[in-house]
This record gives structure tokens, sequence and C-alpha cells, in this order.
């Protein structure tokens, strides 16, 4: 049998293969009036395509938990309920097609209020919809970017409180899969790392200063999300810093707090959290970071990074080296990339009856 349209259990909860979609944000939401932050047609073609392709789980882009926790302005939001009935409309078709819907949990922290990346990503006043950010310490990402606010400790309470009312709307918008965003120099991992991370209090400094407040979102998440349903946690495995930044060693470390919290797969990513950092990208140059935590620790995980080809993910996952796969560019280009995957291994994967021809 193909290791990559194996099935795959967590909690009660069974994948019916290991090609997943990452989160990926389309920039595409209304930025203002009554439809903020809400799911429209493009999402909803989006999405379906790749479950009608054979993806095992679709995790729906960053989704803000607060109006000030989005990239964009155009970001999906999960702050109300308005949000919640154009997300149910896209799980729904999902479970129909036999995938798993999921859904990322973001907060974009310093990296909030920018614009599209197609108009150049750079950083949006109140005069274009945007707000003034905030994050552990008063440190922009980069120059010339958003000199951000330094959180209070009742603002980081508060946001606590965000991200479990967003898994409590998710679970009512019929996601069967929630991911906390921790990765990509984004708010939670922003207070992960000494690079972005300066504070002096119970937040700061230490390794479990620094994890406190991931580890109070999870627990918080974890309180609202169904016993049976997995929770996932993203996370950039290392800065790609010589010094001053979060590590791989410290991911290995973390990775078992995690678990202890109640996550039950660590999506395995890196950088975005230091402008500078010299990246040696590559086909799958993330995957050893996944394999270091699975051999390392008893949490499981999903691999990603420039897999484009199916020997490739094959191979990924028959050596043990992760436990699923995620497919980010290549799904982009090719929705239906698990149906070919399939062919290739001689494996079963779900067919719309609408596209019998294609068998």
């Amino acid at each position: 049998m193909s290791a990559l349209f194996a099935p795959y259990t967590l909690r009660s909860l069974t994948f019916p293969n290991r090609v997943w979609m990452p989160p990926m944000c389309q920039y595409s939401a209304a930025t203002s009036g009554p439809e903020t932050g809400v799911a429209d047609d493009w999402h909803f073609a989006h999405y379906a395509a790749r479950a009608a392709g054979g993806a095992g789980l679709v995790i729906v882009e960053a989704t803000a938990v607060s109006p000030e926790g989005r990239i964009s302005p155009a970001d999906l939001g999960i702050w109300n309920d308005t949000q919640v009935e154009g997300l149910r409309r896209i799980t729904g078709f999902l479970r129909s097609q036999g995938t798993v819907p999921g859904i990322q949990l973001g907060h974009a922290g310093r990296k909030a209020s920018t614009d599209q990346p197609w108009k150049g990503g750079g950083p949006v006043g109140a005069d274009q919809g945007g707000w003034q950010p905030v994050a552990p310490s008063p440190v922009p990402f980069a120059a010339g970017e958003h000199v951000p606010d330094e959180l209070t400790v009742a603002q980081i309470q508060d946001i606590v409180g965000q991200f479990a009312d967003g898994a409590r709307r998710a679970l009512d918008a019929g996601f069967q899969v929630a991911e906390i965003h921790g990765a990509h120099g984004y708010l939670v991992g922003e207070f992960l790392s000494p690079h972005s991370n300066h504070r002096t209090d119970e937040y700061g400094g230490s390794f479990e200063n620094r994890t406190r407040f991931a580890l109070e979102v999870v627990d918080a998440v974890r309180a609202v999300w169904p016993d049976e349903l997995p929770l996932f946690f993203r996370i950039s495995a290392t800065d790609w810093l010589d010094e001053g930044g979060w590590t791989a060693d410290d991911t290995v470390r973390f990775a078992p707090l995690l678990k202890e919290h109640g996550v039950d797969l660590l999506d395995v990513s890196t950088g975005g959290n230091a402008a500078g950092a010299r990246i040696p990208v590559g086909p799958g140059y993330q995957v050893p970071f996944a394999a270091r935590v699975k051999a390392g620790t008893e949490l499981a995980v999903a691999a990603v990074g420039l897999i484009t080809e199916v020997e490739q993910a094959e191979k990924i996952l028959a050596n043990g080296e992760a436990d699923a796969v995620l497919l980010g560019r290549e799904l982009l280009r090719n929705p239906s990339w698990a149906r070919h995957a399939a062919r290739t291994l001689g494996a079963d994967v779900h067919v719309p009856q609408q596209y019998h021809r294609s068998v």
C-alpha cells in the first residue's frame, strides 16, 4: 500500500490520505462593511477545487481572531458570526467530498496592516483601511515597516480569549481540525523568538517565559475544542539566524510541551521572523526539521516546503520522516495533484462522480 494514500487517524478523526493542503492566504475578502473578512465565491471555488481533486485535508488560510489580527485588510476573519456563515458553506462542500476541513487561527502581530502582495505588501495606514499593529515588543519586522505597540499583560490575555472564541466559531462553522498559527513571524511566533521578543516580564526572557503565551493559547483553544477532534500547531522550526533567534533545538524542546497541552500534530515550517535571514531554499528543504521532531519526540508531524513530486512525497512518508505532507505551491498549480499521485502509485483516491471520465 502507498504510504501517501494510507488513511491516518488522530483522536477519533480519520484522514482518507496524507496529501494535505496547507493554509495559504488569498487576501481576497471584503475590506469594509458587514462583509469584512467574510469568505466569498473565490474562497469557495478555491477550496472546493482541492477537495474535488482528492486532498485528504484542506486547511483554510490564516483566519484572524480579531480585526487587528489580520495580515492585510483583505484577510479572512472569524471574530463574528457573519463570518461563520461564509465558512460553513466551504466546510459543507469539503465534507461532502470526503475531505477533512481544517482552519488556521491566527494573529499577525507586528506583521499586520500590510497591503495585498500583488500591490507590494507594504504597510498601510488608516487612510487605506489599516491600523496600528501590536507585538511582544516595539520592534518592527523590517526597516520602514510599522513599529508595533508593546502588548500589556491585559491585552495578551484578551488575545488568548480571542483565540478561544475563534475556535468556538470554527467548530460552529463545521471545521474538524483547528490549527494555531505559531509560524512565519506572526504574533505567537514573535513571542517564541528572542529575535522579536525583548520583554522582561513573565512573557519574555527565558524559554519558559517566551513559550508561555503560545501554551496559554493552546490551553484556551483545547478547552473549547472537542476532545475527539485534533488540534494542530504550525511552527517555524528555525529563524535561520546564526544567533539570537528561535532554533531547531528549541523546536524539539517545545514539541513535548505542546503534546502535553493537547496538540496532536506539529505542522513544521521555517523562517518568516527575521527579514534578513538567509534561507537555503530547495526541494524538500524543510523536511529535515520535521524529521528531527518526529525522531526526537512523540508528537506527530507534517512536512512542508517545496514538496512537488509524487515519488518525493511518497519517500518522505515511507522513510518515516513525517506522518503527512502539505503541498502548497503544487496544489495551487494543480488542484488535482492527489488524483495524479494516486494513478502514479496505483492507489485509490476519491473522484467525484462528475469526473469519472478522468479515472
